[in-house]
């Protein structure tokens, strides 16, 4: 067969195209018609409406202590450019902030500090690093196989580099959560309200999983032999600080599965001596299985040194009592030097270096997926300290755990008033967002915004219901692992819709926030399952859900009248969105377009320097020159 010429080939690929995109847009159509009878036969119990002032102002007087708190949206933006041999990665994370006033018989009142780009807070850190170091840094390049080494499958020319540096994104996540919990600390702000443009529990087991290798720690993680307190931070501390999130009224970490051992520890922590008859009686255990499970986390932890062991008494080691004090130190000695520190000369570390054992190293990508952990930690650690409420915003999502997770799950259990058939479900929109909009425009009259889906558990993402349809039981939907439960509460809401044409809508957005147990942990809003182990060991997974619309949720509705009342009227491109974090974007990108004059024009400096220039050829990438060239050529015609 002869190859066809260009023009056949361009036609050929745009019929191709045309006919794809029609079928795609018909199948859509046919899922869209399914959704008429939704709200009657699942969402007319699920969704919330009518929010009031009134009940926002008690609850806000109750959680706060006051009616009138300082709020920050942040938000962040990174910047990446090649120059010579070298690439120049920025990251940062800039804040919003005013005041929310609640009143009694009218909505909350919102006022934002004037002169944003002077007085707002914000923190960003550049990193020069050249090219043939960034393998050895960012964890898109480790090898699998080989922890130490980079990834021999991966593409290494300059390109394929630069493409697929993670540096400037780590580095910008980094700065949003560090800045979050500077706010939550800083006596000066007093900020009682934190918003995110981020999803809370999904960050938090996306870092999770970026961290999950163990194999990787000793040979990537520059923070692993850092002293603090003249100890060094070893791999039982980094262990411990990724899963022991404590609160004592959540009954975090819970005892089961692979938070067993974390809340051992705590227990430990908080007694001094424990023995074996006493965590069974803590943790309510009454079955054998259960109790062989106690067993052998009691031996790994001996094992590891972090328990000590005296005729059947254990007690916490003394260096990791103090392990996460140690390594909050770290991580805001880092994140201090990262965006803060001010260069003292040439012999002091870069932004992104540390000093250790007198040797100057190169944080890695993995160094900062775990700092920002161990700081989205301590911002839940003080947040629910200094009753600081703390929620998440994310505009665009494909998120289907509603679909997928939470309603089979409440169908197996009984919790829906209505009989749904499940296979109507596989009809629905792919994604929990297109389905709920498009529900929301086919029963306009029903649905009017502002609303909001009932609250349930973040757990519930990594669940499904039992395989043997066993009631009471679910099990994980990953290798039969399911995530932590009473840490995030998540919800999809609408916003907004215009006054001239009610079909005119915003889009919905995910929520999710912080769970406090004085509000969130009631009976009328605990769900308690069992999972079944490898073993045969069942476990309790006690989860929160406020299964309908009628069980009573202050929280919902105190975080639903500020969203409402941060939703801008007036904006088009912010419609039914957060001003805010509106704001924070809009700071983030004039930030962003200063950084990057200030690059490209430090750039065309050294291209222009009749000193330089004799190394400029050699320094400079073929495409640099090419490019040059040809803007030359382009400026002489």
């Amino acid at each position: 067969m002869s190859v066809p010429p260009l023009s056949d080939a361009v036609k050929q690929t745009c019929n191709a195209l045309k006919q794809s995109a029609t079928k795609q847009i018909s199948e859509y159509e046919q899922r869209f018609a399914s959704l008429k009878n939704l709200y009657s036969e699942l969402l007319a119990d699920l969704i919330r409406a009518g929010f009031s002032p009134s009940e926002a102002w008690r609850t806000a007087e109750e959680f706060f202590g006051q009616t009138s708190v300082r709020f920050a949206g942040v938000d962040g933006t990174m910047y990446s450019r090649p120059m010579f041999d070298m690439v120049i990665f920025f990251g940062g994370a800039y804040a919003a902030t005013g005041i929310v006033t609640f009143s009694e018989n009218t909505a909350p009142q919102v006022r934002y500090d004037k002169k944003t780009l002077q007085q707002s807070m914000g923190i960003s850190s550049v990193v020069p690093m050249y090219i043939n170091e960034i393998p050895e840094v960012d964890q898109a390049f480790f090898a699998q196989e080989q922890p130490g080494e980079v990834s021999p499958s991966k593409v290494l020319t300059d390109e394929g580099i630069i493409s697929n540096a993670t540096i400037a994104n780590s580095i910008m996540t980094f700065s949003e959560y560090y800045l979050a919990f500077k706010l939550a600390t800083d006596p000066k702000q007093e900020t009682r309200i934190i918003l995110l443009d981020r999803s809370l529990s999904v960050e938090r087991a996306s870092l999770l999983y970026d961290t999950s290798k163990m194999e990787f720690w000793t040979a990537k993680c520059s923070i692993l032999g850092c002293r603090v307190d003249d100890v060094a931070v070893d791999v039982n501390d980094l262990a411990l600080a990724r899963h022991l999130v404590c609160n004592d009224g959540l009954g975090l970490p819970p005892p089961r599965a692979d938070y067993l051992r974390y809340a051992m520890v705590n227990f430990a922590r908080k007694r001094g001596k424990v023995t074996f008859e006493q965590i069974k009686a803590e943790f309510g255990v009454t079955d054998e299985k259960r109790a062989r499970r106690i067993e052998r986390a009691l031996k790994n932890l001996v094992k590891k040194g972090i328990l000590l062991e005296e005729d059947g008494v254990y007690k916490l080691n003394e260096k990791y009592a103090s392990s996460w004090e140690r390594i909050k130190k770290l991580t805001v000695n880092i994140g201090d030097n990262l965006f803060f520190a001010k260069p003292l000369g040439k012999e002091s570390a870069g932004a992104m270096k540390i000093v250790k054992d007198g040797k100057e190293q190169w944080l890695t990508t993995l160094d900062i997926a775990f700092l920002t952990l161990f700081t989205l930690h301590m911002l839940m650690e003080e947040c629910w300290k200094r009753r600081i409420l703390l929620i998440g915003v994310t505009k665009d999502t494909a998120a289907r755990d509603f679909k997928r997770q939470l309603v089979p799950i409440m169908h197996q259990e009984g919790l829906l008033k209505i009989q749904l058939k499940l296979e109507a479900l596989q009809d629905l929109p792919n994604t929990d967002r297109m389905i709920l909009q498009s529900a929301s425009i086919f029963n306009s009259e029903q649905i009017q915004p502002p609303w909001s889906l009932i609250e349930y558990d973040s757990a519930f993402r990594t669940m499904l219901p039992d395989r043997q349809k066993r009631k009471g039981c679910v099990v994980g939907a990953i290798k039969n692992k399911i995530g932590l439960e009473k840490a995030f509460l998540k919800t999809y809401v609408q916003l907004s819709q215009a006054k001239t044409n009610p079909m005119l809508r915003s889009n919905v957005l995910l929520v999710d926030r912080l769970a406090y147990p004085e509000y969130d942990c009631k009976p009328e809003s605990l769900v308690r399952f069992c999972n079944e182990l490898s073993d045969g060991t069942l476990e309790p997974v006690e989860t929160i859900l406020f299964r309908d619309k009628d069980v009573p949720d202050k929280l919902q509705n105190l975080v639903m009248s500020i969203l409402v009342a941060m939703a801008p009227a007036n904006i088009p491109e912010a419609f039914g969105h957060n001003k805010a974090l509106f704001i924070a974007d809009k700071v983030a990108k004039w930030n962003y377009s200063q950084f990057k004059c200030v690059v490209d024009t430090t750039a065309a400096w050294i291209l222009n320097n009749h000193k330089l220039r004799k190394f400029i050829f050699y320094m400079s990438t073929f495409r640099e020159r090419r490019a040059s060239i040809e803007q030359a050529r382009r400026e002489s015609h």
